[in-house]
């Protein structure tokens, strides 16, 4: 299929990459145009546009456009794509991180235009390009069916890692519940590594304890293997400060809890200790950077020299 993908970032790039490699012809947009360039160059089935309204022109109707821009800049994309002229019968997805209550404010404006919006949870970070994105996208019926293609591509396991979950605004609620869990999880290895980390008496190793737990442990995971690669390239993980960022889904899953009077203990303490990190240096917030490095490539500030 032929649809558009705007925003090159390191998401936005790598689905282009795994979407031109499925045999799907991209028109590829970013408002830096090197990497628009850079993809039109190694790829055939892809194009690089030079500006919103070029992706228009240059797509079939009905005109099928992914956003993977930071939410902050989703409602301007839109309008910028509208008055470049997407019309009635197009889609637009919004595969960012989006909080789900604006998504579905979206979804009812551009249905008062006739406009298709999907949105679309995407979990894979920078290792989507090679092994497939989890996708979990909300929409109508007819907005899933001209993705779908796509979708299958993107999607890890033989195009398994996807699923339509819900109308427009449960891709994004989805995703937003995961990120909180991936809070969670992080947080409870990073808190028995420190755990570990202090028994001087035994003066244990924590690269070498995060290879045993990789096989035949029920803690095996990938998050698991990230850590064990921090560890293997730097023991002390002295590179790194404990500085975690938070951006976003984390404070929305528990307002959300709060919300629902649904009790999330562990999704919020582990929100709060994202914020405690900004005081204090820790050991557990060092483990905590070292996956959020691996599997996202999430900036993180280094350690003070």
């Amino acid at each position: 299929m032929q649809l558009a993908m705007i925003g090159l970032g390191r998401m936005g790039g790598n689905m282009v990459k795994r979407l031109a490699r499925g045999g799907h012809d991209v028109v590829a947009y970013d408002v830096d145009a090197a990497p628009g360039k850079a993809l039109a160059d190694e790829f055939p089935a892809v194009t690089a546009a030079v500006d919103l309204k070029d992706v228009v022109a240059k797509l079939k109707a009905p005109r099928v456009i992914w956003v993977m821009v930071p939410h902050q800049f989703v409602d301007a994309t839109i309008a910028s794509l509208i008055e470049a002229g997407v019309e009635a019968g197009d889609l637009i997805i919004d595969g960012g991180n989006s909080n789900y209550k604006e998504g579905r404010q979206r979804g009812a404006d551009l249905a008062e235009k006739d406009i298709l919006f999907a949105d679309c949870g995407t979990s894979g970070g920078i290792w989507g390009l090679k092994n497939g994105y989890s996708l979990m996208i909300g929409g109508t019926d007819e907005a899933i069916s001209l993705i779908a293609p796509a979708l299958t591509t993107l999607a890890s396991n033989d195009g398994r890692g996807w699923g339509h979950v819900g109308p427009v605004g449960a891709g994004h609620f989805v995703k937003m519940v995961h990120n909180g869990i991936e809070y969670g999880m992080m947080q409870a290895f990073a808190e028995g590594f420190e755990l570990m980390q202090a028994k001087d008496e035994f003066d244990l190793d924590m690269h070498q304890i995060s290879r045993i737990w990789q096989h035949g442990s029920v803690v095996s995971s990938w998050l698991l293997d990230l850590i064990g690669d921090a560890l293997e390239q730097d023991g002390e993980l002295s590179s790194l400060s404990d500085w975690m960022d938070d951006s976003g889904e984390g404070r929305w899953t528990v307002n959300e809890s709060i919300d629902l009077g649904i009790p999330t203990p562990v999704l919020t303490l582990a929100l709060q200790m994202r914020f405690r990190s900004r005081e204090t240096d820790a050991y557990a917030g060092k483990i905590v950077n070292a996956m959020r490095a691996g599997f996202g490539g999430h900036a993180i500030k280094p350690a003070d020299k």
